[in-house]
């Protein structure tokens, strides 16, 4: 972790409106300098901060009080942390980010197989992480609120339903997270257009900087959900040395390639 990174001035980030209660976070880490600077930065930045060391304990936490997101480490005692989101995910809705080691990318595919809503690897700036949550927070409360009308979107056998969030292929619905939504409710949304992953960072997540291969790993699991093959898309194909293009012409033609990335 960046420790400069923890200190904040009068110009940090401002706490939640005063019509609004502090959202409620719960940290899940048994590293206490972790768990202490990211709890602490939390805590200045407006929300409500509950800690739990291991797995059973951030159970017991949410169970006594469900908080408004999760945090939460991999590697835990007790109980991991892909095991603490399948029974948080069991018992009902909330936001969780992974907190990986970098370079464990099968713990972060897993980790958004169980229901994870975004990842965030070790070391990692404090400042970002809370970009992070807000980002996170500010999606999952959209789409939890009334909605203004908006069409569904349909292409290649996909349909997708901006207001009750709801996404189907040849009918059958889709499993996806919240970022696996907004990802794909953005590419239909522009068929045909090639888009860069910091394009992507920016118009599905809402962050200016962050681990690019975070869009990479989404991108990668969304098309495990909507392609016949995953490993020859054809639906979101690599623009080599650009990004990706969402191509709703199935008929397997163009200049870039179906190769996956």
């Amino acid at each position: 972790m960046n420790e400069h990174s923890a200190s904040r001035t009068a110009s940090g980030p401002a706490g939640p409106p005063a019509s609004r209660p502090a959202a409620r976070i719960l940290v899940v880490d048994d590293d206490p300098t972790v768990a202490e600077v990211v709890t602490g930065y939390l805590d200045r930045s407006g929300f409500a901060v509950e800690h739990a060391a291991d797995g059973p304990d951030a159970l017991l936490r949410a169970g006594a009080r469900w908080p408004d997101l999760v945090l939460l480490d991999l590697m835990l005692p007790g109980l991991d942390g892909l095991e603490v989101c399948r029974r948080l995910r069991e018992t009902g809705p909330v936001p969780v980010i992974m907190l990986t080691a970098r370079g464990d990318e099968e713990d972060r595919i897993t980790g958004l197989e169980v229901g994870a809503d975004d990842y965030v690897t070790k070391p990692f700036s404090p400042r970002e992480l809370v970009l992070r949550v807000e980002s996170v927070l500010r999606r999952s409360r959209a789409a939890a609120g009334p909605a203004a009308p908006r069409p569904v979107l349909r292409a290649a056998g996909l349909a997708v339903d901006p207001v009750t969030r709801r996404a189907t292929r040849a009918g059958g619905e889709l499993a996806l997270t919240l970022r696996e939504f907004d990802l794909l409710a953005y590419f239909l949304e522009h068929p045909g257009a090639a888009h860069t992953r910091e394009e992507l960072m920016r118009r599905v997540w809402g962050w200016d900087f962050g681990d690019l291969s975070t869009v990479t790993v989404h991108v990668r699991r969304l098309r495990a959900k909507i392609e016949d093959d995953p490993a020859r898309p054809r639906l979101i194909r690599t623009v080599w040395g650009v990004g990706y293009r969402f191509e709703p012409e199935r008929d397997g033609t163009g200049a870039t390639g179906g190769g996956a990335e």
